[in-house]
């Protein structure tokens, strides 16, 4: 499932796209057919995400929400077209101007709501790292819960826009124990993922991919401040999807274990700390 960095990208590049244009909505697949006939030549305001929610706001207070879910895409052509512009796929919405035309498939919501409705949906998500300073209201729920915290950074409603890949690699990098339950983490040990996600997340919104390990963020972010192209090694993380592989700090072989029905990575040598 796509993680939090990837919905604000793309209203990152649907806002520079579209926003206080006038576009044309319609569902090529059909099975969003009335709500597109509800966005239809309005103009975008503002695109945002909240987590792993996007949410486009339109003239006369409409709002797109879309969660992708796992397997949907929401991709922005470029290219001009002189007559209609291919449909590729099945595209559920479109967003579409002379010059720009984005494309979503797969999605397990795509809905017309209100700002009311949208409300309702970020007060029932938790702290973004990528849209809040204050991650307290996460830290609240965490020390009250037996939940283990590889299972309590999974629930949204905790931390919003935190996935699997993030999850592993932002404990693996505190030396953090996966399994120490909420109740039992040090507020120091809470800070320091907090902040580390504040840190990463930016890095995967300019990319377009997660990286985690040391060397690769330092460079990131020496290359971002200096305006320069960023490249990348092939391996960027440190324990994802690395079973059996050894830890790059201690030698010692990566473990795997469901935990919160997605596949955990860690090392259970030096991933100690509570």
């Amino acid at each position: 499932m796509p993680e939090g960095h990837t919905l604000h990208r793309i209203a990152r590049d649907l806002h520079a796209a579209f926003a206080g244009r006038v576009v044309s909505v319609s569902s090529p697949q059909g099975r969003f057919a009335a709500g597109a006939a509800l966005l239809d030549e309005h103009a975008v305001v503002e695109a945002r995400a909240h987590g792993k929610h996007l949410f486009v706001e339109f003239a006369g207070e409409r709002v797109l929400h879309v969660h992708l879910g796992l397997i949907g895409t929401f991709t922005i052509d470029a290219t001009a077209y002189v007559g209609e512009r291919p449909v590729v796929g099945q595209v559920r919405c479109r967003i579409a101007t002379d010059d720009h035309a984005a494309d979503l498939r797969g999605p397990i919501t795509c809905r017309v709501i209100t700002p009311d409705e949208e409300s309702a949906v970020h007060h029932k998500l938790g702290p973004d790292p990528l849209r809040d300073i204050d991650g307290d209201p996460a830290w609240e729920r965490i020390r009250r819960s037996r939940k283990s915290v590889a299972a309590l950074l999974m629930e949204q409603d905790v931390l919003a826009g935190i996935g699997n890949v993030y999850r592993c690699e932002v404990l693996h990098r505190h030396r953090i124990n996966p399994m120490t339950p909420g109740e039992r983490l040090k507020r120091t040990s809470w800070e320091l993922i907090w902040s580390d996600l504040r840190r990463l997340l930016p890095l995967g919104v300019a990319t377009g991919r997660i990286v985690t390990v040391a060397h690769e963020v330092q460079e990131i972010e020496s290359a971002l401040l200096e305006g320069e192209d960023v490249h990348l090694d092939e391996r960027t993380s440190y324990v994802y999807k690395r079973t059996g592989q050894q830890c790059d700090r201690c030698g010692s072989v990566i473990r795997a274990k469901d935990v919160a029905g997605r596949t955990l990575y860690w090392c259970g040598n030096c991933q100690r700390r509570s």
